[in-house]
């Protein structure tokens, strides 16, 4: 060790918040977790309560309660005036389930696999190269040997993609095309998205059988099924009905560069001549230097899959080798990015 004295110590070069903020982190948002697994944000949505009121209604003690709601009031998605606790705007948009964009049921799915983001879990991840959830092992494979995962599963990815499913068909001129084919296309939403901003476009939910069970229902929900269908499909084996827009989302993250590869040549060899391909993805910089948020997605795809965050420039190359013209990036929603590519 170093040895230190008066004469040569000096001052630190910047200050210590970075530091601390990795230690706040790993308190701070299991708070915003732990409020909604205890339906602060339910009980709040008639009208704002003081903390003895909250405390009353949940059976909390006032110290842990306030401490949970001084961070939830911190990260702004509670507001406190004249000692009420009230849910903000973005809280109403996606914490109470009567909301369409409610994001809750992802919340859930992290809650129920919390142990794939411990430290213990992660460093296995990294050591390993290899996703922890469900004790290891194929998380697909699990969800069509247990139908209760495959169905908490489905609801927490309509949850994380209702809100942009809304945005991305109006970033670009889409209004030409005739059939979307949603590949991997999970509950629906993006599909759904798409045919609420696109009156003239048919969508067909690629997905395994019983996976578009559940998205039929969200469909029905949306009054959609007369131009939403569903095909259960094998992605990876099976032949892909004809169609003049490709969309994956939140796919190629899943997946290791070869087999997102092989995705990409699959659409390139089905799609008709002029349709595009949509990748709906949160990217990272093309230099790998963040941002923060695609970065930590990518520590989650090695918790649950073998794939990671792609950059704009990786898929947008990746198009091009297989012989996609036209090749753009757009920023979407929030996070999310969209790269298309036209097929000659």
């Amino acid at each position: 060790m170093t040895q230190h004295t008066s004469s040569n110590i000096q001052m630190p070069r910047v200050d210590d918040r970075p530091v601390w903020d990795v230690v706040f982190a790993v308190y701070g948002y299991p708070a915003l977790l732990l409020a909604h697994r205890l339906k602060v944000f339910t009980l709040l949505a008639d009208n704002p309560r003081t903390l003895t009121e909250i405390c009353d209604a949940l059976n909390l003690k006032p110290r842990p309660a306030e401490a949970m709601l001084t961070v939830a009031t911190a990260l702004g998605f509670l507001s406190l005036q004249q000692e009420r606790y009230a849910l903000t705007a973005v809280t109403e948009e996606y914490l109470l389930l009567k909301s369409p964009n409610y994001f809750g049921f992802l919340w859930d799915l992290m809650i129920d696999n919390y142990q794939v983001c411990s430290f213990t879990s992660l460093e296995k991840s990294i050591l390993t190269d290899s996703p922890q959830t469900y004790g290891g092992g194929d998380i697909y494979q699990s969800h069509e040997e247990q139908l209760e995962l495959l169905h908490r599963f489905t609801s927490g990815m309509h949850s994380m993609s209702m809100a942009s499913a809304l945005v991305w068909p109006g970033v670009v001129d889409f209004s030409r095309h005739r059939v979307m084919l949603d590949i991997g296309g999970s509950s629906g939403a993006h599909s759904i998205g798409a045919a609420l901003r696109l009156p003239n476009l048919q969508a067909i939910v690629l997905d395994f059988l019983q996976v578009c069970e559940v998205a039929e229902g969200y469909i029905v929900e949306y009054n959609l099924q007369e131009r939403i269908k569903t095909c259960g499909t094998n992605i990876w084996n099976d032949h892909w009905p004809s169609a003049d827009l490709h969309f994956f989302s939140n796919m190629y993250h899943d997946w290791s560069p070869e087999k997102c590869h092989f995705l990409t040549a699959k659409s390139f060899r089905y799609l008709e001549s002029g349709g595009r391909i949509v990748i709906h993805e949160m990217l990272c910089n093309d230099d790998k230097t963040g941002p923060f948020a695609p970065a930590a997605f990518g520590m989650m795809m090695m918790g649950w899959t073998e794939g990671k965050q792609y950059t704009g420039l990786e898929l947008s190359t990746m198009l091009e080798e297989i012989g996609f013209e036209d090749i753009q990036v757009h920023k979407a929603f929030g996070y999310y990015s969209i790269v298309i590519g036209r097929k000659p």
